[in-house]
């Protein structure tokens, strides 16, 4: 009996594929079909509908590279085919590549109304349930020529990646527009044999897989092949029985929700994204009137918020069913971000932004943060999911682990802080379930916390590219409810799981610190313009927020509330985590530079603009501080007389020899040899040398980098390999400034490329500045700075959200291995007791660490990733002129580094007026850090004010605000209210205490007297 299994699989396969699933449409007559291509972009459908169209022959090619081409298609349903469902089919040319990664289109009825979309795994357009005879069939379709760029040549350079280089021939060719019967029994049968015969594939011999098999024996034995259609129901009786076999009561819960991860730009630029959300969307709500079971979820309030801009006739439907609470608004952020470089106010506004839409729009406010697919996780983000309100948190990335399994599925996430958030990943290890068997299977054998919980999540549908959940999965559902063999699949909104879980695991275990990738770890350096377009936009809003609520405040000023919003959901956009770890086509990063610059001239115009009011009209130079930290006597967000300020007199003393030149300024000395190469960098109050002995700092190398795939995602360990040290030089100088400050000029030509830098060192500084440019035209380079340090650090200390982290510097164990490459945000600081030394950068996220044995011990050697230049998926990744600047803090702690990565990010500003000002806001206390300083955007005039403990150590301090404070309260980062004494804040004319526990982020709202 067992040699006949083979027999039977084949047998039931063929069957299947040859036969059954073509009788499922078996009767089609070609529709009419007429055509229009658009010369350039995508036009709204109202006015398509409009255009003037030609005949179209089936089997001609159409669609040049992100072209457009309006299909027309009309017909009748004939007579004979009464009673019958009769749908559409139509075959844009898709071949077996993934849906989202090619043509696609979406459908549209003569009234502009919108169907569903059509894809390679979703190509029926429904005309009539039961058919009349005679009906009138009158369709267009938007059908869309996106370029297949992964899936034919994986990781090869390709010029289709932007409109403006690819190319313009036609590069799809249609199968078939027809109009056809559908026979629902046929269907039914041939999804009752997929499921059957995936479910035995799992199953162990023994007689739940025999009778399964002997099951399909018998219900082909009574199929007809050329009477599928009659026969099909005898046929599926015989599977009855089987497929009526209930689970185990210990089965596991697959808790499923429809679901397409919707990329906001990746291998398509953002308008493509808009209509990819029309058509999934158009697709869901379609389907939930077909299934009264299924539940769709989309996350990402911008993509909500595009629906509504661009594509109303489909907002109108998700509207509707997000009402009927079939479809589900997930996750609370404005994008799916990334979450590793985005700064501490950034993700804050990630939050709010994405809770406020889905408040003002539909009356939801999420109850987790749902971002299955970004590189890595920060460990800031579990206090700022709780002080949002967020009760959960869904990832799956991590299950994409190069080296060691992550041990959870479900368990409390720990941070920086302490803050525990609920989190789960499915032991299904993908976010685009097919509900297949084996993806069934594995969920069930994966799940780690099977001894006291009791399920999974399982995300349902065609994702990245869109496209979403198909009737075939649908089907497979409502098999998989309760059968035998099989885990249990519910439609179940992640919150009912959440719940379940929560009571379930009483004690869930804890992971602390950063879920870290072991994976695309490059995507802390690839499309370094896109990271300093960030870094620089990021910081602009905040300064934009605190000098109009000042200005507000003291001048009357007009708060923009509307110009801020729109300007930070830009930013917000561009976090997204194919767009900030720089892993997009070359279109979408051309956008998203040029977006930045219109970002940073807009906040610059209302930054002016506050300013001007601030200062009044005159001729007065005034000095502004917008860093939380005090520069060059001013106080932050204060404006003062520059006659007002303490000349410099100190300079600093260089001179040159023959071995180099020397520069010392009575904090620190610091000598750079003749090839531009610092050889020491001493703290002259205690005589500690920062460079080891014998090593070289500010050295360039040169790494090849071509990693095994996912080329501007990935680094792997063996690029260290090879390196090349930049010693060449080209020139070297010494100047020195009027104010004293002396500076160190290089330049270095390499291969095809040439760099610049300045080393500078002013007056009363501890840090030698570094300002780069390179003119960079290198192909699968990774271009690192070293800087070898006398220290020897048990850790290393990056910064990242509202504090910073520490990550050891062995490699003891694989975890610690595969951390080769890692974070940081403006700072990473190497110590030993009793003394540091800090690199602090304006642009950087990306850093990797060595210890290194020397004659006198050990070394800890920092390296900064400067420039990457991979080839896919933008052939010209980083190429041209790009600009660094960053610096040696010499003798450094936590609090000079946390203070010199955030004045060397914030911009010194100067302007002429009549006064200067006060500031309004000022906290004291050690290690407390003012973060933002905005009015409430309820446009109330409330006043919001954020500080975070930076140092990793309790604190206590106060906020004071230098006008009439009415009433003063602590608040959620969604600006709401805390409910009971939490909320509570006493203040004294305007200052509060407060006690803050390590890394603790505390907001308040202040009603000021008018």
């Amino acid at each position: 009996m067992h040699d006949d299994i083979p027999l039977t699989l084949g047998r039931v396969g063929r069957v299947l594929g040859e036969r059954i699933r073509p009788a499922i449409h078996p009767v089609a007559l070609p529709l009419e079909v007429q055509w229009h291509e658009l010369p350039g972009e995508p036009i709204a459908p109202a006015e398509a509908m409009g255009l003037d169209y030609t005949d179209y022959s089936v089997g001609t090619a159409w669609g040049a590279a992100w072209g457009t081409t309006w299909f027309h298609l009309r017909g009748t349903v004939p007579a004979a085919w009464a009673g019958k469902r009769v749908e559409a089919l139509v075959d844009l040319g898709f071949d077996k590549n993934m849906t989202g990664f090619q043509c696609e289109g979406l459908v549209h009825r003569a009234d502009g109304s919108t169907v569903k979309a059509i894809n390679p795994r979703n190509q029926w357009i429904p005309v009539a349930d039961a058919a009349e005879g005679d009906e009138t069939v009158d369709y267009f379709i938007e059908a869309a020529a996106n370029p297949v760029l992964l899936d034919y040549h994986p990781f090869l350079p390709t010029r289709e990646g932007d409109i403006q280089t690819s190319s313009s021939r036609r590069l799809y060719t249609t199968a078939r527009m027809d109009l056809a019967i559908f026979e629902p029994e046929v269907h039914e049968l041939s999804l009752d044999l997929e499921v059957l015969l995936e479910l035995q594939a799992e199953l162990p011999a023994g007689p739940r897989r025999m009778r399964i098999l002997q099951a399909m024996d018998n219900a082909l034995d009574v199929l007809d092949l050329q009477r599928i259609t009659e026969t099909a129901p005898a046929a599926r009786a015989e599977l009855a029985g089987v497929l009526a076999a209930r689970a185990d009561e210990s089965a596991h819960r697959i808790s499923a929700v429809g679901h397409s991860h919707i990329d906001s730009a990746w291998l398509w630029p953002v308008r493509e994204t808009i209509r990819k959300v029309a058509r999934t969307s158009s697709s869901m709500v379609e389907m939930l009137d077909d299934d009264e079971d299924f539940l769709y979820g989309m996350s990402s309030a911008q993509q909500y918020a595009w629906l509504k801009e661009h594509r109303p006739e489909v907002y109108v439907r998700v509207k509707k069913a997000v009402a009927s609470g079939r479809f589900l608004p997930l996750g609370g952020m404005w994008v799916e971000s990334d979450t590793v470089m985005p700064s501490g106010e950034s993700m804050v506004r990630q939050f709010y932004y994405g809770q406020r839409f889905f408040r003002e729009e539909f009356g939801i406010t999420c109850a987790g943060v749902w971002l299955p697919d970004s590189f890595g996780y920060s460990p800031a983000l579990p206090q700022l999911m709780k002080r949002a309100g967020f009760e959960w948190f869904f990832t799956q990335k991590i299950s994409w682990n190069q080296q060691n399994v992550f041990p959870h599925h479900t368990f409390n996430w720990e941070g920086i802080d302490g803050s525990r958030v609920f989190s789960h990943f499915p032991s299904m290890d993908t976010y685009n379930s097919q509900l297949s068997g084996e993806e069934v299977a594995r969920a069930s054998r994966q799940f780690r916390e099977s001894r006291h919980a009791t399920g999974s999540i399982a995300p349902v549908g065609w994702g990245d590219g869109g496209g979403g959940t198909t009737r075939e999965m649908t089907g497979k559902a409502r098999r998989l409810a309760d059968l035998e063999g099989s885990a249990k699949v519910k439609w179940e909104h992640p919150d009912e799981f959440f719940r379940r879980a929560k009571t379930e695991l009483e004690n869930p275990p804890v992971w602390v610190g950063e879920l870290y990738l072991e994976l695309h770890r490059a995507t802390l350096t690839s499309q370094h313009r896109t990271k300093q377009g960030n870094r620089r936009t990021e910081q602009l809003l905040v300064e934009a927020e605190l000098w109009c609520a000042t200005a507000a405040v003291y001048s009357g000023f007009e708060y923009p509330h509307e110009e801020i919003d729109a300007l930070w959901k830009q930013v917000l956009l561009h976090q997204f985590h194919d767009i900030l770890p720089g892993t997009s086509i070359a279109w979408v990063h051309r956008e998203v530079v040029a977006e930045y610059a219109r970002v940073a001239t807009a906040a610059e115009a209302i930054i002016a603009a506050a300013q001007a009011a601030l200062v009044d009209a005159g001729e007065t130079p005034i000095a502004l501080n917008a860093a939380p930290f005090n520069r060059s006597g001013i106080r932050t967000g204060a404006g003062v007389s520059v006659a007002e300020l303490a000349a410099v007199t100190d300079t600093v003393s260089a001179t040159e020899s023959e071995e180099g030149f020397v520069l010392s300024n009575g904090l620190v000395t610091i000598v750079i040899s003749r090839g531009g190469l610092i050889t020491s960098a001493i703290e002259n109050a205690t005589g500690r040398e920062t460079i080891a002995v014998g090593a070289e700092a500010n050295l360039l190398q040169l790494h090849q980098d071509f990693p095994n795939k996912w080329d501007a995602w990935d680094v792997d360990r063996y690029y260290r390999n090879q390196v090349t040290d930049l010693r060449e030089l080209e020139a070297i100088a010494l100047s020195t400034d009027a104010d004293g400050t002396a500076r160190v000029i290089i330049e270095r030509s390499f291969s095809a490329s040439t760099l610049r830098q300045e080393l500078t060192l002013s007056p009363g500084s501890r840090v030698l500045q570094i300002e780069q440019v390179t003119d960079w035209h290198e192909t699968e380079k990774f271009l690192k700075v070293s800087f070898p340090l006398d220290i020897r650090a048990e850790h290393v200390i990056a910064e990242t959200q509202f504090g910073h982290h520490k990550r050891v510097t062995h490699v003891n164990t694989s975890w610690e291995a595969a951390k080769f490459e890692t974070s940081m945000h403006r700072f990473v600081l190497a110590e030993e007791p009793g003394f540091g030394a800090a690199l602090v950068n304006d642009s950087i996220y990306g850093f990797d660490v060595t210890r290194d044995s020397t004659d006198s011990g050990v070394m800890t050697n920092v390296r900064l990733s400067l420039l990457r230049a991979p080839r896919f998926p933008d052939p010209e990744t980083d190429q041209g002129i790009q600009t660094h600047r960053y610096g040696l803090v010499i003798g450094a702690d936590i609090a000079s580094a946390t203070e010199a990565g955030a004045l060397l990010n914030s911009a010194e500003r100067t302007l002429t007026g009549a006064h200067g000002f006060d500031p309004l806001v000022t906290v004291e206390g050690a290690g407390i850090v003012l973060s933002s300083v905005k009015l409430a955007g309820d446009k109330s005039g409330d006043l919001v004010v954020r500080v975070y403990e930076s140092l990793g150590r309790r604190a206590t301090g106060t906020v004071n605000i230098h006008h009439p404070v009415a009433s003063a309260s602590a608040i959620t980062l969604l600006e709401d209210d805390i409910e009971g004494d939490g909320g509570i804040a006493e203040h004294t004319n305007g200052t509060v205490k407060i006690s803050l526990t390590a890394f603790e982020v505390r907001t308040l709202r202040f009603s000021l007297s008018r």
